[in-house]
């Protein structure tokens, strides 16, 4: 096993989702056991306790419904299950939401969707959800991953927001583009794209203003990045990453559908699984949108930020020593 896959492989990728994901596996479980303690059979109690067992654990009404609903035609075709086959039957309907949600691996091991140079990824989301600091850590990987990056610092209405992003790319060790606090955000965003180009990098990643309170104006305002930021790259931006707080819950679904209403988001990130027992907004987020959740946070290290992989994540969810 070379340096690379230390850094990227499965197994890291599944120690840290274990470690991340371990107040939610143990807040789910927990519910679970709860709803079928003392039961003999899968019945319609056992199925009304279960339901409102994951919708406590903030996997969403919608999720939640479709879930009963495919357990329901299980028990109904096979006429009797046992609790014991509760959780293997969980797991794979959980499995077949996740694995019909979209998906696509452009990001595996950080590599770079090919046919284009830079990859440009303009990234929105509100104060307070971890966007800048996401930026940071993807920067960290990409360079990791022998990618050449450039960060935009587009945020110019927070003086913090460029302060954090510069710390990010000193430690990261790639460039910065910026202007003084209040200084138009397109202006920043066509000068990074204008730098990344003029030096050939590999993936561009531009800071945005994370304000929600009038849709209008934030559309407005992401419009004009893209005009501006089109007049160098006609294609640009290749990607507008949404970046959520898991740990707000069922807050981070109507954060999403706020945004994706405002402008055209093409990929999820997750932020602060870790610390949180409200994981389970994974499994509504990525089935209720028609939006791939790309990447997501289960810890402080850069490293933390994984690259979202299905299987991995319902490994984790059920844990070692859940039966599968």
């Amino acid at each position: 096993m070379g340096l690379f896959d230390k850094i990227f492989g499965k197994k890291q990728q599944q120690e840290s989702l274990d470690q991340g994901l371990q107040k939610t596996r143990e807040g789910f479980f927990s519910k679970i056991t709860k709803a079928i303690a003392g039961k003999s059979t899968v019945n319609e109690e056992v199925l009304d306790d279960l339901e409102d067992a994951l919708v406590s654990a903030d996997v969403g009404i919608e999720t939640t419904v479709k879930i009963i609903e495919q357990i329901e035609k299980r028990v109904a075709r096979d006429k009797y299950l046992n609790t014991s086959e509760l959780n293997k039957i969980l797991k794979e309907e959980i499995q077949t939401i996740l694995v019909s949600a979209p998906q696509d691996s452009s990001y595996e091991n950080y590599e770079l969707p090919a046919g284009h140079k830079p990859h440009i990824i303009l990234v929105v989301g509100v104060n307070g959800v971890g966007k800048t600091t996401t930026i940071g850590k993807l920067a960290h990987n990409f360079s990791k991953a022998g990618k050449s990056v450039l960060l935009g610092a587009a945020d110019t209405f927070r003086a913090a927001a460029v302060d954090q992003l510069t710390i990010w790319s000193e430690r990261a060790g790639v460039p910065i583009v910026k202007k003084e606090m209040g200084s138009d955000p397109a202006a920043v965003a066509f000068d990074t794209v204008n730098s990344g180009v003029s030096k050939n990098v590999d993936v561009i990643l531009i800071d945005t203003a994370g304000r929600l309170h009038n849709k209008a104006h934030l559309m407005d305002e992401l419009t004009k990045i893209k005009r501006v930021i089109q007049k160098v790259v006609p294609d640009a931006p290749h990607e507008v990453m949404l970046v959520l707080d898991g740990s707000t819950g069922q807050n981070a679904l109507e954060q999403a559908k706020h945004f994706i209403a405002a402008t055209d988001v093409t990929a999820i990130t997750i932020t602060k699984l870790d610390g949180t027992a409200k994981g389970g907004v994974v499994l509504a987020i990525a089935n209720q949108f028609k939006i791939p959740v790309k990447f997501i946070g289960v810890g402080e290290k850069a490293e933390d930020l994984l690259v979202f992989d299905k299987k991995l994540f319902v490994d984790s969810l059920f844990g070692p020593g859940q039966e599968a």
